[in-house]
């Protein structure tokens, strides 16, 4: 067996419609498809990929990065960083822009409603 890509995140949210938006409008995926599973959720897709599955549970809010769960962020490559910073800034989303000039790229980081941590990764010759 040989490993290809990551096929997609889940995320576990006691708010799925403020997640839904916040996927949409900020980072831009769209709500497609998804399995009739027992559990509520929305799958977000990146053109024919659904990247990250969103599942409705019951209970506390999460904070991100969980304790338990030992995940610090999840990554996505992209182009378009201008459009990207102007969608953020439109928003009003917070971010942090890292370079990593050993690598040529810029990440972009931001955090979902429930303080999930993604970065979006631009290649540094877009500016």
């Amino acid at each position: 067996m040989k490993i290809k890509a990551l096929d997609h995140v889940n995320v576990r949210t006691t708010q799925l419609d403020a997640m839904i938006a916040w996927y949409s409008d900020v980072l831009g995926l769209v709500k497609g498809p998804r399995p009739n599973f027992a559990s509520e959720g929305a799958w977000m897709y990146a053109g024919d990929a659904p990247v990250v599955h969103l599942v409705a549970i019951d209970g506390a809010p999460g904070v991100g990065s969980e304790v338990a769960l030992k995940l610090e962020h999840f990554a996505f490559s992209a182009s378009g960083r201008t459009a990207f910073e102007a969608r953020l800034k439109s928003h009003g989303a917070e971010y942090k822009a890292v370079p990593i000039d050993a690598i040529g790229m810029v990440q972009l980081n931001v955090w979902d409603p429930d303080g999930n941590h993604i970065h979006i990764d631009f290649a540094a010759e877009e500016m």
